[in-house]
């Protein structure tokens, strides 16, 4: 199909880019100097423009690929010259909140941080909270189930979807913006998109229910020489803090350092810094106990000697200064060239061996120039940003065996926030069995039968035949 074939739908849908055009701009923000490469770039305003895109394009059989805020860390927003983009960011308004369900309504391509705002500004609080909020988009975020700083008492993005409105691979509009908090009518189809990586439908507007705005905020960081001391640290401020304590995040002792170092923007505000450094959340309504119950979980910390050093943040600018350590991965990143990111989950109590062990083969691999772990141990989830000489495939795949590889015989996963892609589906097999791989591409071949949305991502493309469901291993 010609790029001349392609100018049918392009003059549907006003302001589209051509394939000249479109070259402009980028697959990712880090890549802001790799023109993207593509038939053309479309940018609906509605619903229905989304679904006469995917009608005309199921009809010409286009590959399409969706773009959101572009911040996916798995390969899910490269693109090919064969494909079109279909880009949401035009569709981004929001709905007055409703106070009385507690729900907002956003289109695909609002951003998060504007939705929590309008939350916050009726003294709701939608609890989604990772670094990229200020540009990740609703769609993108549904799409790939995003995690963040506050998993482990909260949930994940699931957890909070009330209700979306999609359009399937065919044009078809399946609209089911409720904002109940039950409904056992029948399978909960929604569910099949969220996680799905837009590979099944693309997401074009959502309900998320909210709750009461929590009153106050006080955070504190400590730090702690041996990871056993740090579960039981951990188990404590849950039993002692209850539902208070929101966020519960970990460096280790380097990663905190070359945050804090002279050539970055901030300070440690602590003393000593010993093998791990946490970062805790508490969320209130009572700011003088919740300051003492925070004080007093440390003191306990202390007296059975887990905790090292310690600082309590108080004020809103101190506390914005301190999450930034923990959220800055940009400061990172500067000392790490060619970086390779990972999100895996690991079983809480296995943590501090299996990452330990990791990190030891990455530093003794030929090409590594530097590994900086931290994540949400609370929840299991741990990332590690791997610096190495080169952009080879070679020194790639080494580093992504490496630290896959140990996950399976501890029942982990090779994603815990950030998605499959393009990226991870080669170890896709080390997370799920082949039954359940074989599963996913059914209901890929049951709603896009002409595989032409996001085609590639998570599994690998269908046939025409169809995909059997029976164990070939």
């Amino acid at each position: 199909m010609g790029h001349t074939n392609i100018d049918e739908l392009l003059v549907k849908i006003p302001g589209s880019l051509t394939y000249l055009e479109a070259q402009s701009r980028f697959s990712h923000i880090w890549k802001t100097d790799e023109p993207l490469q593509c038939k053309g770039v479309c940018f609906p305003k509605t619903t229905q423009d989304v679904s006469t895109i995917m009608k005309w394009c199921n009809k010409n059989q286009q590959k399409v690929l969706v773009h959101g805020g572009l911040t996916n860390l798995v390969g899910g927003t490269q693109t090919k010259a064969d494909q079109l983009v279909i880009s949401l960011e035009k569709m981004n308004g929001i709905d007055p909140v409703d106070p009385q369900n507690r729900t907002v309504t956003a289109e695909a391509g609002a951003i998060l941080e504007n939705v929590l705002e309008a939350a916050e500004n009726q003294d709701l609080f939608l609890p989604l909270s990772f670094g990229a909020r200020g540009s990740a988009q609703v769609g993108g975020i549904i799409s790939t189930n995003a995690g963040g700083l506050r998993v482990f008492r909260y949930g994940m993005t699931r957890s909070w979807v009330l209700g979306l409105e999609v359009v399937l691979p065919d044009g078809t509009i399946i609209e089911n913006l409720k904002t109940l908090r039950k409904d056992n009518s029948g399978i909960d189809l929604k569910q099949l998109f969220i996680g799905a990586e837009g590979i099944l439908g693309i997401v074009t507007k959502a309900v998320f229910r909210l709750i009461e705005k929590p009153q106050t905020r006080h955070s504190a960081i400590f730090t702690i020489n041996d990871f056993s001391k740090l579960l039981q640290t951990l188990r404590y401020f849950d039993q002692t803090l209850g539902a208070r304590l929101t966020g519960f995040e970990l460096l280790w002792k380097n990663t905190f350092l070359t945050m804090t170092a002279v050539d970055t923007p901030y300070q440690s505000p602590l003393q000593t810094v010993e093998n791990y450094v946490v970062f805790v959340e508490v969320l209130g309504k009572d700011s003088s106990r919740d300051v003492q119950d925070l004080q007093d979980a440390c003191a306990h910390g202390f007296d059975q000697k887990w905790i090292s050093d310690a600082s309590f943040f108080d004020t809103a600018p101190a506390q914005e200064e301190c999450w930034k350590i923990r959220e800055d991965v940009a400061a990172l990143e500067a000392h790490a060239p060619h970086n390779q990111h990972f999100d895996i989950s690991i079983p809480i109590d296995q943590i501090g061996t299996i990452v330990n062990q990791i990190i030891q083969k990455l530093q003794s691999l030929n090409g590594v120039l530097g590994v900086y772990p931290f994540g949400h141990v609370a929840d299991g989830n741990m990332h590690l940003i791997v610096g190495k000489q080169n952009d080879g495939h070679e020194l790639s795949k080494q580093i992504n065996e490496i630290v896959y590889q140990p996950l399976a015989a501890v029942k982990g996963s090779i994603s815990a926030e950030h998605g499959i892609g393009l990226d991870k589906k080669p170890y896709l097999h080390l997370s799920r069995a082949q039954d359940e791989i074989h599963i996913m591409k059914g209901l890929k071949q049951l709603f896009d039968p002409k595989n032409i949305l996001n085609t590639g991502r998570i599994v690998d493309n269908i046939t025409k035949n169809g995909i059997q469901l029976t164990n070939n291993r």
